[in-house]
């Protein structure tokens, strides 16, 4: 007879799945033996089952596909939820099986017993309890089918005896993910244009939702004389080979692509959840096109919104542009972008001698070296500013990360993933150092299963982007300090090259040796720990809070901080 278990793993088989992520526990013995039993899909094992949840998270969104994760019962699979969280907010399709306690056991206070459907709800967009055989597998073929269509995580929790027992109906089913169109009706699309054609100033800011649609956009921005703005996630996808591309906005954004938001009469939205309302401007008027009607007027209220696809939306308003816009707002933007790109390219330089690395001298050789097919995998913190400011993107490199939900941490696991799924890949790990201490377990977990992932860590001592956030608000620094150990030896006990560069001098022999290497290799650089990430627009109330924090350090008797800030940030203000 063929088990639960039997039948699930048969039935990701049947769907393409090559591996799943998890570690093993009693209670979820059933499907590991299972996955044993069948040879074809590797249980790639991990150190932490919140890795296992982030690598899951990576896979999907760099191939598309469902990925899948497994935890055993209680604190097993509880761990997995920061990783959901980051892939459900990312809106990737993750498998996760939740293995459970004992069914006669559920409701007496079990050993490890929790109430996993519950705590996953908030996590998902699916998840449901198998109390019985019975369930099976239409249960599954139903998570499945609604973490591919809906592009989140689907959970199902199941008890160890249940993925043991018999399976009333082994079928195997393969689910194929659908590829729809969605266009605004004539109507809708006919007030659009009227709104745009009127416009002078008309700005685009492009999201995610831009993914297979770059050229098509950049027909559009053609048709209106329009800048492209992009939000992070958009960046990938936009802003190469784009003439109207200006740049980034908000809080790790350009001047430039501030500017070119601030400064126009409709701004065009598209495939975009940028959330921070203070970056839109007040006076402009706002088109949204979603193919989610839920988002939209989300972040900001629109004068339209668009529920469609962005390929085929922008494909069926192109023909209704009239193409008579002024070109002054373009032209004024892409200058004021060539001046913004150049006051950042000239931070991204060698320090002193004996000095602490600037981060973005150490990005900017990292974009130079790496292949043209690169993943870059920041970790939330500064790392995420260096590359959203200095890695050059083309249609073959790709940038994920935490950039929804925001967790410290994800970089090596996602790269676990990114490079489980694309072996021969190059996968860059941009870690910070207290994202790589969060769960260094994870380089054990590099080296056992073989992955030639490439990691730069930002050594500053600190929880750096949390001491920025507390400059800015006033606060002296403080529970931000790190006392790190050299990560390169560390990385050479484990299994992994280490270089370690402490001079500028150093940084370009020691990537490329890093990067070249056949394996995984870690390369730690002593980054600059004053350096600012200055946003594109200081507001009033910014300007205040480092001025209460200049204050309050002298008075703290910390003044040599402010020394060290003013030397390092000095070239920023020239």
């Amino acid at each position: 007879m063929t088990t639960v278990a039997e039948n699930i793993v048969a039935t990701l088989r049947q769907n393409n799945v090559e591996r799943v992520y998890g570690l093993p526990g009693d209670s979820l013995n059933g499907f590991t033996d299972a996955l044993r039993k069948d040879g074809t899909i590797r249980w790639e094992h991990v150190r932490h089952e919140e890795a296992a949840a982030f690598a899951a998270s990576a896979e999907a969104e760099l191939t598309g596909e469902l990925a899948v994760c497994a935890g055993s019962c209680g604190p097993g699979n509880l761990h997995l939820v920061n990783g959901l969280y980051d892939a459900n907010r990312s809106r990737v399709p993750v498998l996760a099986i939740a293995a459970h306690i004992p069914t006669a056991e559920i409701g007496s206070g079990y050993f490890q017993e929790t109430h996993p459907q519950e705590l996953f709800r908030e996590c998902s967009v699916y998840v449901e309890y198998v109390a019985d055989p019975v369930q099976m597998p239409r249960l599954l073929e139903i998570a499945m089918r609604e973490a591919i269509e809906k592009r989140g995580v689907a959970v199902l929790v199941i008890p160890g005896d249940v993925l043991l027992a018999d399976a009333v109906a082994p079928r195997t089913t393969r689910i194929e993910r659908t590829a729809s169109r969605v266009i605004p009706s004539d109507a809708e699309l006919q007030r659009t244009a009227e709104l745009l054609n009127g416009a002078d100033k008309v700005t685009i800011l492009a999201g995610a939702g831009v993914a297979g649609a770059h050229d098509e956009v950049v027909a559009l921005a053609e048709r209106l004389q329009a800048p492209i703005v992009h939000a992070l996630r958009g960046k990938e996808h936009i802003e190469w080979d784009n003439p109207y591309d200006v740049g980034m906005t908000g809080l790790l954004g350009f001047a430039s692509g501030y500017r070119a938001m601030e400064d126009a009469d409709v701004v065009l939205m598209l495939g975009t959840d940028f959330p921070y309302q203070q970056f839109f401007p007040a006076k402009a008027k706002h088109v949204q096109v979603d193919v989610r009607g839920s988002q939209l007027g989300r972040r900001h209220p629109v004068d339209i919104g668009l529920v469609g696809t962005v390929k085929d939306t922008a494909l069926a308003l192109i023909p209704l542009l009239s193409g008579s816009h002024p070109t002054k707002h373009l032209e004024d933007a892409r200058k004021h972008y060539a001046k913004t790109r150049a006051k950042l390219d000239d931070l991204a330089v060698p320090a002193g001698k004996h000095k602490p690395l600037h981060p973005q001298y150490v990005t900017r050789v990292l974009d130079r070296l790496a292949d043209q097919d690169a993943v870059f995998i920041p970790d939330v913190g500064s790392p995420v500013v260096w590359a959203s400011r200095y890695l050059t993107m083309n249609g073959d490199r790709r940038l994920i990360g935490s950039f929804v939900h925001g967790t410290m941490a994800n970089a090596v696991p996602q790269a676990i993933g990114a490079q489980a799924a694309f072996p021969e890949r190059q996968v860059i790990a941009m870690a910070g150092d207290g994202g790589l201490t969060m769960l260094l377990g994870e380089l054990i977990t590099i080296v056992q299963n073989k992955l030639p992932v490439k990691i730069v860590v930002f050594d500053n001592s600190s929880l750096n982007f949390v001491e920025l956030e507390m400059k800015a608000a006033g606060f002296v620094n403080y529970g931000t300090e790190l006392q790190n150990p050299d990560f390169a030896a560390v990385a050479d006990a484990i299994g992994i090259k280490g270089f370690r560069v402490d001079e500028s001098a150093d940084l370009e022999d020691a990537m490329a040796a890093a990067l070249a290497h056949d394996g995984p290799a870690l390369i730690s650089v002593k980054a600059n720990r004053q350096e600012l990430s200055m946003p594109p627009a200081v507001t009033a109330e910014q300007a205040k809070g480092f001025t209460l924090y200049a204050i309050r350090t002298v008075l703290s008797g910390r003044g040599d901080e402010l020394l060290d800030l003013a030397s390092t940030n000095f070239r920023q203000f020239i």
